[in-house]
């Protein structure tokens, strides 16, 4: 029977954070099978700030952002959002953590058969059931507006570009006001402006809403550009945490590697 260390036995006890913390992930380890994916990993990010985890595929970037959001449960260690340990929780509650964070899947994931407007309101109409039909029309233009892609509603996602597609998942992302949000490789496929464009759309929802961010990537320019803190994983192990700088000056062999490429 695997065993994991320096674990207490109740799953379910509340962890102590900072009112300022957002997420916190304590000592998570996760498996699949013989396949170990998360080894003892703890992170923090607080309100107002960004952090990338980076790494090479397969090192568990995107399996780290599906145990935060509650779509996958950890094998041992706890998963902390804003206060609250997901551990335990009844479904409708993860329900309530879930409307506070926003998700932008690696490749925007927009339903082919909506229109844009209609993929951006999909959780208005299933999440804000009081909201009329004018104020989530209102709200999916402003949206819209906010991601510079105005004037696009009755538009088919088969219509957009790479880059257009990704901003509409952003604006999607951003309709229940979330105030965490996470993205799983945003800049993936894009050429260097469409990577731009959203790598200045993350600085702009931090300053402007104050939102902490998780960002999964393997872009390194990306990265330095929007993240206040990196980690870097390998193999399900965090090797270093802090700036940019601190990574520059780390002598451990496996990141010297990865910021040469």
């Amino acid at each position: 029977m695997e065993t994991y260390p320096e674990m207490t036995n109740d799953s379910k006890a509340s962890v102590p954070q900072t009112s300022e913390v957002a997420v916190a992930v304590n000592n998570v380890y996760k498996s699949f099978g013989e396949h170990k994916v998360l080894n003892g990993v703890s992170l923090e990010v607080n309100q107002g700030e960004t952090l990338a985890v980076l790494g090479r595929s397969g090192t568990g970037k995107s399996v780290l952002l599906r145990l935060i959001i509650g779509l996958t449960q950890p094998d041992a260690g706890s998963i902390v959002i804003q206060g609250r340990n997901l551990g335990g929780l009844r479904l409708d509650e993860l329900g309530q953590v879930r409307t506070k964070m926003g998700f932008l899947f690696q490749h925007a994931a927009l339903y082919d058969s909506l229109t844009v407007g209609e993929n951006i309101g999909f959780p208005l109409r299933h999440h804000r059931k009081s909201m009329s039909k004018s104020e989530q029309l209102d709200k999916v233009t402003q949206l819209l507006v906010e991601v510079g892609m105005e004037g696009t509603q009755n538009k088919m996602p088969s219509e957009l570009s790479g880059g257009m597609q990704k901003r509409i998942g952003l604006a999607r992302a951003l309709a229940l006001e979330p105030e965490i949000l996470l993205l799983d490789e945003p800049t993936a496929g894009l050429d260097p402006i469409g990577s731009g464009e959203i790598d200045d759309l993350v600085i702009k929802l931090k300053e402007e809403h104050r939102m902490a961010s998780i960002v999964v990537t393997h872009d390194m320019h990306s990265a330095r550009t929007i993240a206040d803190h990196l980690a870097l994983l390998n193999k399900g192990n965090v090797i270093i945490k802090g700036t940019f700088a601190d990574l520059k000056h780390s002598d451990d062999p496996f990141v010297i590697k990865f910021l040469s490429h």
